[in-house]
């Protein structure tokens, strides 16, 4: 049987009580990668500040 590594480690199989990460501790290092910014999910720059937004709640 093939076992699924984890997503963060990628070196332990998937716990159940953790899935898709091997421990609590993977699961969290993923969390502070989202919440510090280390990932980003590539889309179109957007402008700012040159007084031309169509939308003026920005």
């Amino acid at each position: 049987m093939r076992h699924t590594l984890c997503v963060h480690c990628r070196t332990q199989p998937v716990d159940s009580a953790w899935r898709p990460f091997c421990s609590e501790r993977c699961k969290l290092l993923d969390l502070r990668n989202w919440v510090d910014g280390s990932y980003r999910i590539p889309g179109e720059a957007t402008h700012t500040g040159d007084g031309n937004d169509p939308d003026p709640d920005n």
